[in-house]
């Protein structure tokens, strides 16, 4: 073992509550991983049922639940899975995916408000894209920061209590960009078969830091060649990030040394992320700077 390395941390026992009667019908199944976050989950869900064009499956990954989340999951009759700790990322959204009764499972957080129109240009990507070997994600609109695959960001609040719902849903018209490459950041969108062959979220990224990556690059690794944004399909994020209140694994170096190249090489030149999209991405030996890049990853072997 190279030093540093560690193993992953033992994820406590999860257990599996299918609704007693599911009432069938849906597009997609909607996996939400939470953890005593209960006001914002009961936004972000009233949101998938008020916003959504289609009828979806809602599957809910309960860490603990001990604020009432648990007991409001089961009141309101929600696909869920539950462990007494909170486990994470990757073990409980494999375990919450595994109760899909649809052919598309689309992950997402907790904190993101999906608004009107979401999921219709979700399925219209999927849609011209014509085959189910695709990474579909929506577009985030974020009140702070610089990310590449989102919207110029505005702020629309940072939690339930602040949150201009009206403002937002008002600005939506313009809240739009161009269809964009390097799908990989939830909501993200894939076909139930491609995420059973390549296994869903790898349990050593646990308890989740760069699993997105990582779950990118199986996907390019099993011939996925279609990463692609949908520029219509926008979500509000609030960014609370209960998750990390956990303790992180080391998923930078992680990354490296599994897969030869840096996850930021990945996603910027590989993936191309938040550049218009093109359609589908070419082979990795037509990207310029792989073969440095895979040499500067071995310093993640060496260096403690």
């Amino acid at each position: 073992m190279f030093p540093g390395r560690r193993p992953p941390p033992r994820a406590p026992p999860i257990s599996f509550h299918p609704a007693a009667a599911p009432p069938g019908g849906e597009r997609f199944t909607v996996v939400i991983p939470t953890w005593n976050n209960l006001p914002m989950l009961r936004l972000c869900v009233g949101a998938l049922r008020r916003n959504s064009a289609f009828r979806h499956q809602l599957v809910l990954h309960v860490n603990d639940g001990s604020d009432g989340t648990l007991a409001w999951a089961r009141a309101e009759g929600i696909d869920h899975t539950w462990s007494r700790e909170n486990a994470g990322i990757c073990l409980p959204v494999n375990a919450a995916a595994s109760l899909a009764r649809t052919d598309w499972v689309l992950y997402a957080n907790d904190d993101m408000y999906p608004c009107p129109g979401w999921d219709e240009a979700l399925w219209e990507a999927a849609r011209r894209i014509g085959h189910t070997r695709c990474f579909l994600s929506s577009t985030l609109l974020e009140p702070r920061g610089l990310n590449p695959a989102a919207l110029p960001p505005e702020d629309f609040g940072r939690d339930p209590a602040t949150f201009r719902e009206a403002d937002l849903l008002a600005a939506l018209p313009r809240l739009h960009r161009p269809d964009w490459s390097g799908a990989s950041w939830p909501p993200s969108l894939v076909h139930r078969s491609l995420w059973q062959l390549v296994g869903g979220y790898s349990p050593e990224f646990s308890p989740g830091d760069y699993s997105d990556p990582d779950l990118a690059m199986k996907l390019w690794r099993a011939g996925v060649r279609e990463f692609r944004g949908a520029g219509r399909s926008v979500v509000y994020h609030f960014r609370q990030q209960t998750m990390r209140r956990l303790a992180a694994n080391d998923g930078r170096r992680q990354f490296a040394r599994k897969w030869g190249m840096t996850a930021r090489f990945f996603y910027r030149k590989v993936l191309r992320m938040g550049q218009e999209y093109g359609g589908p991405l070419p082979e990795l030996d037509e990207v310029p700077g792989r073969l440095a890049a895979r040499v500067l990853s071995w310093r993640f072997h060496l260096l403690p």
